[in-house]
């Protein structure tokens, strides 16, 4: 299992903004993670004292960039990826801070190649999804307008 000090040294996501705590399982086509900070008092997202389910695509996106870490290589540095869209998103609850419990974020990579990739994402908690949706992400996009963003 890849722990929490593994996942911050591969994606650009450091310290309290690295939500993910581990890697359960992967696979070409996508990836499990594991998390227990939405019930952190101290969380990085939280404003007034609530952490919304629409925080959990922040999840999504950093489940995704420790599987494009992972088809990478380990040796390979950290690529800066940018959210591009959103679509079908589905809040099942309204905040991600109810509730006992872990969190479980699974991505499916739908297509993609070196510099855009689509998933499929969907955060659960006891087996009942709390939100899922569709994301896309530009890899390097600076990259792609030789070096402007």
């Amino acid at each position: 299992m890849l722990d929490r000090a593994w996942i911050a040294a591969h994606i650009p996501h450091q310290g309290d903004m690295c939500l993910l705590d581990s890697v359960v399982e992967w696979s070409e086509a996508g990836i499990e993670c594991h998390a227990i900070s939405p019930l952190a008092s101290d969380h990085p997202l939280r404003r007034a004292g609530r952490l919304g389910a629409a925080c959990a695509i922040e999840y999504a996106a950093q489940a995704m960039a420790v599987h494009g870490a992972l088809l990478g290589g380990s040796d390979a540095p950290p690529r800066q990826g940018y959210l591009t869209s959103v679509r079908g998103v589905r809040l099942h609850v309204a905040r991600l801070d109810e509730g006992a419990g872990d969190m479980l974020v699974r991505a499916e990579r739908l297509t993609g190649d070196a510099n855009h990739v689509m998933y499929q994402f969907s955060v659960l908690r006891d087996g009942c999804c709390l939100v899922e949706g569709r994301a896309s992400v530009v890899l390097d996009a600076g990259a792609l307008h030789g070096g402007r963003s």
